[in-house]
This record gives C-alpha cells, sequence and structure tokens, in this order.
C-alpha cells in the first residue's frame, strides 16, 4: 500500500517458506487472510508501526455495491463479552470508486487483494464481478451471506439454491477464483456446499458472522440501529470450527480450499481451523485490540510446522483425527 501515513518497516520480509500456501490457484505467502470490512480497503492498518502487508496472504477489501452505500444508522458496532456485534450495512463508496480510485493505489507486490461483492439482486452481483473481472484483484469474494442488510445477502446465503443461482451467474463473467462466504444461519450448510460446488465456486470462507443482538436495559431499546447485527469474536469459534468441518467434507474430494474463519485470535485457533480442513485462516476481530497479531501467529504457526516436521500448511489441512 502506497501512503503519505503508510509505516515503513525495516527488514519487512516474507514469512518463512513453510507457510506459502496454495489457493484456487494461486500462491499465498502466509495462511493468514485479513478479513472483510476489518481493514477498510487496505490501508488502515498500514499506518499502524510495526505493521506489514506482507505478513499476510491475502486481504479482502470491504464489502462493495454497485452504487454507494450510507450504511445502517448508529449504533453500528457494540462489544460484547466474548466479541463484537456489528451492523455496519455495507456502507462503501460504489463499485466506480472502488476500481478507478481505490485499487490503483494498492501494492499488488506486498499480498493478494480479494474483492467482497454484495448486492441486493442476483444482477447487481453480476455486474460488480464484471466490473472486478476487468481490474487487477487477485479474486472476487460473494458476500451472500450478510447478517446485517435488510436485504440481499443474507436471504441469498440461507438457501442453497438462491446461493448456487448466485454463483453461476457470477461464475458467468469472471475467470478470476470466486470465493463463496456462508452462513452459519441456516439449516444445511453442507447442502449449500455441494450447490455452490456445482454452480462453480473455486473456494469458501466459512463463516460470516453469527446474528444476535444486544439491549439496553435501561431504555428498553435495543443498543444496534438495526436491531439485528452480526456477532464475531471469540464467542463464535466453536461453531465456525463445526462449520469448517462439516464444509470439509465436502469440498475434500473436489480440491476446494476454505478460508476458515471466526473467533482466531491466538497460534492455537488458527492450528484448530487448519487441522478442522481451512487451507487458510481469516482473522478479524483480533485486529481492533492487537493490529500485530499476524507476525505472532505466522511465527507460531511456522513453529508448530517445524517441531511436527512438517514443510508446508497444506500437510496440516484436514489431518483431523476422528475417533475410530
Amino acid at each position: 500500500m502506497t501512503s503519505a501515513n503508510a509505516t515503513t518497516v525495516p527488514g519487512a520480509r516474507r514469512p518463512s517458506a513453510r507457510l506459502g500456501t496454495p489457493f484456487a490457484g494461486l500462491q499465498l505467502a502466509s495462511p493468514l487472510v485479513l478479513l472483510s470490512g476489518c481493514v477498510g480497503f487496505g490501508e488502515e492498518y498500514t499506518r499502524v508501526e510495526g505493521f506489514s502487508n506482507r505478513d499476510v496472504g491475502a486481504i479482502v477489501l470491504k464489502g462493495t455495491t454497485l452504487a454507494p452505500r450510507l450504511g445502517n444508522p448508529a449504533h453500528r458496532v457494540w462489544e460484547t463479552e466474548m466479541g463484537m456485534l456489528n451492523a455496519i450495512g455495507l456502507q462503501n463508496p460504489g463499485t466506480d470508486t472502488v476500481v478507478g480510485d481505490i485499487l490503483p493505489t494498492l501494492d499488488f507486490d506486498e499480498t493478494r487483494f480479494f474483492a467482497n461483492v454484495s448486492g441486493s439482486t442476483i444482477e447487481e452481483y453480476v455486474e460488480v464481478t464484471r466490473r472486478f473481472d476487468d481490474s487487477p484483484i487477485d479474486a472476487i469474494e460473494i458476500n451472500i451471506s450478510c447478517p446485517n442488510v435488510k436485504e440481499g445477502g443474507v436471504q441469498f446465503g440461507n438457501y442453497p439454491d438462491m446461493s448456487a443461482r448466485v454463483v453461476a451467474a457470477c461464475r458467468a463473467v469472471t475467470k478470476k477464483p470466486l470465493i463463496t462466504k456462508l452462513s452459519p444461519n441456516q439449516t444445511d450448510i453442507q447442502a449449500n456446499a455441494r450447490a455452490c460446488i456445482e454452480a462453480g465456486t473455486d473456494a469458501f470462507a466459512v463463516i460470516n458472522t453469527v446474528m444476535g443482538m444486544a439491549i439496553d436495559s435501561k431504555t428498553r431499546r435495543p443498543v444496534i440501529g438495526n436491531v439485528q447485527g452480526g456477532l464475531s469474536g471469540p464467542a463464535i469459534k466453536p461453531i465456525a470450527l463445526l462449520k469448517v468441518h462439516q464444509v470439509y467434507q465436502v469440498t475434500r474430494a473436489h480440491g476446494i480450499p476454505i478460508i476458515g474463519q471466526g473467533g482466531i485470535v491466538s497460534v492455537e485457533d488458527a492450528l484448530e481451523f487448519l487441522i478442522a480442513g481451512a487451507t487458510a485462516v481469516g482473522v478479524g476481530t483480533a485486529l481492533f485490540y492487537d493490529p500485530l497479531v499476524c507476525q505472532r501467529l505466522n511465527a507460531g504457526i511456522d513453529a508448530y510446522l517445524e517441531a511436527a516436521g512438517l514443510g508446508s500448511v497444506s500437510e496440516l489441512t484436514g489431518s483431523l483425527r476422528l475417533p475410530g
């Protein structure tokens, strides 16, 4: 990222070669992926001394819709005992600004950048995907599971046939890797994964946030202006781990990678997601209180691989030892 406010990190280096991660036809320098909505459009953490985009394999940009969106009314973020509720409402400057003004400022030599496509209709998903196809972006994440907007994403993401329709429509207008972001707020995540594979997805992000709310007992009103929001952070980790394990049972025969995400704050968390079946791991809420967490995660994963005699992250993926 080139920015007048960016901090130059002396001696910044790529992570260990052991951390190199093949992902949907791309090569990532690290299995760590910074999640959409947590780092803006790639510039926010470059202002933090000691942070380097080279520490991560990819950065997922903020959710982008065709036209600009102002987002939801306040409050839009609320800290919980074990995480955070957010209902930003997909605030973004629109596709034209992101593609024309923001992408040219990103340094694609530092890391990979993935777009995050959102929409209220299939046609909107298609048009935004088409625009990103004609850009230097490395991959496109389809956000069909946003729990804090009143239309679009969450309805598409909770039904396999609707999810498949979105994926197929986007697949028809891009040759870039497509990552489908799956919701935990659905009846059968495996059925959804199968439908999306048949429709042409190249990868999955598992999971999006879990729907939740907070109430102010003094006023007896919802804290979040949108009433409901997406819960992230350590509170959802057990749910996310199970969903990654379940989706991996569907994807492993197809060689389709998973970004496992949901409450990863420690090296142990990251390792558990990899063992459950994730190819890469997403870091989000942890960044808000430890912007340099990725350096610690890289070092810990690398040390684990060395101690276990493993030459790559891929050898750890899906290595869960089930009873019997």
